[in-house]
């Protein structure tokens, strides 16, 4: 067994590495980048080396350094985690090279299977079903056209060395095409140093279903169960569960075996994962092979109740699996939600900056949390915009879907927008409750955008009792404070006005022995809960139900978060409600005549100049931002007056781009 492995990835993924590490008793070598110096990654682990400036391309896309790395400190092996030189063969050439094992599989599958062209090729030869498409590589936007014609749209536009979610395009029509295929282009170059793309059938309302292997030297090759990733946004995961709610014995038995056989092809040893399209028949496709761990690994481990990564680094030591395909089975489920830095009320515009407040869920049997973040630590504009992954475990799925709630409403993030509004939203969505599940299923759920959830009436009637109770308890408080002078002491009143928005509620609040009841007209609630003073999770009861609360002082009044949703509430006396109502409503300034930066990022390029008439759609100006390109359109016709901010130059958020006459 290794005395010392070099991770070479970062954030949440090199953390989960370590994690396991530690336990088998091996040290660690972490490597970052002139922006991760203070990364957590860097902290846990026993050793460190930096390796470049914050470009991925200068520091973690650099084999070299990683290599050298490997001889300063003496590491025998290296894993690569998922992303960045996790398939790239010869990276792992280079290693065997040098004397240094990779924890993963050998070059020839990297090779083989890495290459979504190539692997599509060797499935077919293999007889795994494969979805209908042009394999060859296409030089430029004409071609690409041309080919999607022959096939007949849709069709995917894909990156060969592609993966999570980047290089990936739909075209309906020849102009989505052509842009499709420059932006997939373009995108592939930027995070893969490869540009290669081709063109395959889209398969509509399909399920992506995915099988997890794992094999060994000695020829022993098992499949662990399927997960479930059809949720997705711009073919990104965004949920992913195991087992699947749709897969019945016959079919996961068949996915596993045509795995497997895929696996054996290339001698496939370490952890690996054979993705498939299934259709609403299960009638199922090749759509590549993860030659790596995949990020939604651990909803795998929580149902099998196998290390992953503690049986990478066995294989790679020499070591033989100890289990055979009869011992694996599935216990209970597991559902994992993607935590991201970006603004679902946005367009899921990705966000930056520092964690001012960072509290995840408490770990237990029914709740896991994987990150590579701290309160205090940044967010940077470098790298992938996740946080954390989230997993919940229950008995059935159900349980896993009720645990999964709860975990997000007790995870506070607080300095950057994050999606856990949208994430309650989706495990509270009828659809999703159901398990009719597909590929489109937020396209089709969310077809204008994401835009915050409302609360139901029963909901919001108790975060106003909660809001209220709140009050008291701070107005008990003041009443306290020594040194008063006699005759001005503070008097706690019953009577108290919740304000939402511009609607009074009025209340009384009655102070019992464990807690208090909230009287609004002929509604009680009895409020219970050890919240005390400042803190910013309110959790207890109302009603006898369980309730759990982010609570924030915001101004004069509170903001409260459950299930995805936020309430504003001012708690004031009869006498200021009244006052507040003759308060004007300040209106927000008219920037309809600019072209605003929609999230902080690099300005690509600007595709218009002073004086010209622009018409709605057109494009604008591209920002690129965590590795992506982000297209801005206009809105409406108009005529370019000034452009602010040139090409390469650095945008904060709503930074003005282009002004309009």
């Amino acid at each position: 067994m290794f005395s010392k492995i070099l991770i070479a990835n970062r954030g949440e993924i090199a953390c989960r590495v370590i994690k396991t590490a530690r336990r088998m008793g091996i040290k660690t070598v972490a490597v970052y980048s002139e922006a991760d110096s203070a990364a957590l990654h860097v902290e846990m682990a026993d050793e460190k080396v930096l390796i470049g400036p914050a470009p991925s391309a200068q520091s973690y896309l650099v084999a070299d350094r990683i290599i050298e790395a490997c001889r300063r400190t003496g590491a025998q092996a290296v894993h690569p985690g998922y992303g960045f030189l996790s398939e790239k063969a010869e990276f792992c050439e280079a290693l065997k090279a040098n004397g240094i094992t990779f924890i993963g599989p050998d070059v020839r599958a990297i090779a083989a299977m890495g290459d979504k062209i190539e692997s599509k090729k060797l499935a077919h030869a293999a007889g795994v079903s494969t979805v209908p498409g042009y394999l060859g590589v296409i030089p430029d936007e004409d071609d690409a056209v041309r080919i999607a014609k022959d096939i007949g749209y849709p069709v995917m536009i894909k990156a060969s060395a592609g993966g999570g979610g980047k290089g990936m395009r739909v075209a309906w029509n020849d102009e989505q095409a052509r842009e499709g295929f420059r932006s997939a282009r373009n995108e592939a170059r930027s995070s893969f140093a490869d540009d290669r793309v081709f063109v395959e059938k889209y398969i509509e309302q399909p399920r992506h279903i995915e099988i997890q292997v794992l094999g060994d030297a000695f020829g022993n090759t098992l499949y662990l169960g399927e997960r479930e990733c059809s949720i997705q946004r711009r073919h990104q995961k965004v949920i992913e569960e195991a087992p699947s709610p749709f897969i019945d014995p016959a079919t996961r038995k068949a996915m596993g075996e045509q795995a497997v056989a895929l696996a054996k092809a290339v001698e496939y040893k370490s952890a690996g994962t054979v993705e498939f399209i299934v259709d609403a028949n299960r009638n199922f496709y090749f759509l590549e092979m993860n030659t790596r761990l995949q990020v939604e690994h651990p909803v795998t481990e929580l149902v099998v109740g196998l290390d992953l990564v503690e049986q990478m680094i066995r294989v790679a030591a020499g070591e033989k699996l100890k289990l055979r395909q009869e011992d694996i089975e599935l216990n209970g489920w597991s559902i994992e939600a993607r935590v991201y830095a970006e603004d679902p009320t946005r367009g899921f515009l990705p966000s930056t900056g520092r964690l001012t407040r960072y509290v995840p869920p408490a770990e237990d049997a029914h709740t896991r949390v994987d990150t590579g973040v701290y309160d205090g630590g940044e967010i940077s504009m470098f790298y992938d915009p996740m946080i954390a992954k989230l997993i919940s475990r229950g008995a059935d799925r159900n349980s896993a879907i009720h645990h999964m709630r709860e975990a997000l409403d007790k995870f506070q993030i607080r300095g950057v927008a994050h999606n856990i509004s949208f994430l309650s939203a989706l495990m509270n969505h009828s659809r999703f409750v159901e398990g009719r599940l597909t590929t489109n299923f937020i396209a089709e759920e969310f077809p204008d955008g994401f835009h915050g959830l409302s609360l139901d009436t029963d909901t919001n009637e108790r975060l106003m009792a909660v809001a209220a109770s709140v009050q008291r308890k701070v107005e008990e408080r003041a009443a306290t404070i020594s040194g008063q002078m006699p005759g001005t002491r503070h008097k706690v009143a019953p009577d108290w006005v919740v304000r939402t928005g511009r609607t009074n509620h009025p209340c009384t609040v009655e102070a019992v022995d464990d807690g208090y009841d909230v009287v609004f007209g002929d509604k009680r609630f009895e409020v219970r809960s050890d919240w005390e003073i400042g803190q910013p999770l309110w959790t207890g009861t109302v009603n006898y139900r369980p309730l759990s609360i982010q609570l924030d002082r915001v101004g004069t009044g509170y903001r409260l978060i459950h299930a995805g949703a936020e309430m504003k509430a001012q708690v004031l006396t009869p006498r200021a409600s009244h006052l507040a109502e003759l308060m004007p409503v300040k209106l927000p300034p008219d920037m309809s005549k600019f072209l605003l930066s929609p999230m902080p990022g690099l300005l690509a390029r600007v595709a218009v100049e002073v004086g010209q008439e622009v018409k709605a759609g057109q494009e604008l100006a591209v920002v690129e931002a965590m590795k992506m390109e982000n297209l801005l359109r206009a809105e409406q016709d108009g005529k370019v007056a000034k452009i602010h901010a040139a090409p390469g130059s650095s945008l904060a958020v709503d930074q003005i781009i282009i002004e309009f006459a």
